[in-house]
């Protein structure tokens, strides 16, 4: 029988931590933790920068889109991880592997574009200050939002079928705690050097090539810093870039790791505690590093907190939004 059509009618199994039982009982706590504090830090970040009309820029419309993206991108496989670690039942759905598969896909390669994104808003705020708001005006942030969503998107369904339907020969077994395209390469019985070629060459397209564009863009942006005389105008132009230089080390440094190198070259324990970290710790993360870092952001935090917005501004926001 055929190994494609079999699994198509039954349900996946989540190996996930499930040769450490004893381990599973504290991921589930911590996890769980983690997980609500990333919803409510990133939507935090949401309302905030959806409220204060000092806010409305194009840095904090990207910052945004990101926190969005980060909250779409646990919860993609996050509750999933908690109902497994939380029971003996390890089982997910043909088709919620399906969904998984594509929102993991799609998101991260939205991520990666966007990332690139936001560097290019911070090159022009710090090289071309005089023409950054004729520059980065509203259509082409839209446009290149756009774009990072449309090349994400298009990304996942180019690879999402391909390597669902990889023949498995009766094999259900996942050695992951969410479908993931290495894990599923690594069930197929048979050879998957052609897919994994093809998975490389897309890596180089939608992870790599936006790394370079990220890499380029800093070199100047340090060129551009280092010509500044004041030591107050460099500080302030690295503390522009600093936090989101370092939410692109933390999200680039275990996507690169695990995706140029899909198939069984990788050691699959490593495997599930670094895609664990970039799918918890890296969004968890991200509000704080943008909160913690930025004046505006704890300005407006403290109105929020003390009352100091309008209800009728919190009327249009929720109209706008609903």
């Amino acid at each position: 029988m055929d190994g494609t059509n079999e699994s198509t009618q039954g349900n996946f199994i989540l190996l996930g931590f499930s040769d450490r039982p004893h381990l599973e009982r504290i991921l589930f706590v911590v996890i769980l933790v983690a997980y609500l504090l990333t919803l409510v830090g990133n939507t935090t970040i949401i309302l905030v920068s959806r409220l204060d009309p000092h806010l409305h820029t194009p840095m904090y419309f990207f910052l945004t889109h990101l926190s969005f993206l980060d909250l779409s991108f646990t919860t993609s496989s996050i509750p999933q991880l908690l109902y497994n670690l939380n029971g003996s039942d390890k089982t997910i759905s043909y088709i919620g592997c399906a969904i998984q598969l594509f929102l993991f896909l799609g998101l991260g390669g939205v991520e990666c574009l966007l990332l690139a994104v936001m560097a290019y808003d911070r090159f022009v705020a710090v090289c071309k200050p005089l023409h950054y708001r004729v520059i980065m005006n509203p259509c082409l942030c839209k446009g290149l939002v756009s774009v990072a969503w449309g090349c994400g998107v298009a990304n996942s369904l180019a690879m999402s079928p391909v390597t669902l339907h990889l023949p498995r020969c009766g094999h259900h077994s996942v050695d992951h705690f969410l479908c993931e395209m290495p894990a599923l390469i690594r069930m197929a019985c048979v050879n998957t050097a052609a897919i994994e070629g093809t998975v490389f060459v897309l890596a180089v397209g939608i992870v790599l090539s936006p790394l370079v564009f990220i890499l380029v863009s800093y070199g100047y942006i340090v060129r551009a810093v280092l010509h500044i005389q004041s030591s107050s105008g460099r500080h302030k132009a690295f503390n522009t870039c600093g936090s989101h230089l370092t939410v692109v080390s933390l999200f680039y440094g275990n996507i690169i790791y695990m995706y140029m190198q899909p198939g069984n070259s990788s050691s699959q324990d490593q495997g599930k505690f670094l895609t664990l970290f970039y799918n918890i710790v890296t969004p968890l993360l991200n509000p704080l590093i943008y909160t913690l870092r930025n004046k505006e952001v704890k300005g407006t935090l403290r109105r929020l907190l003390l009352g100091g917005f309008p209800y009728s501004r919190w009327q249009r926001f929720l109209k706008q939004t609903f």
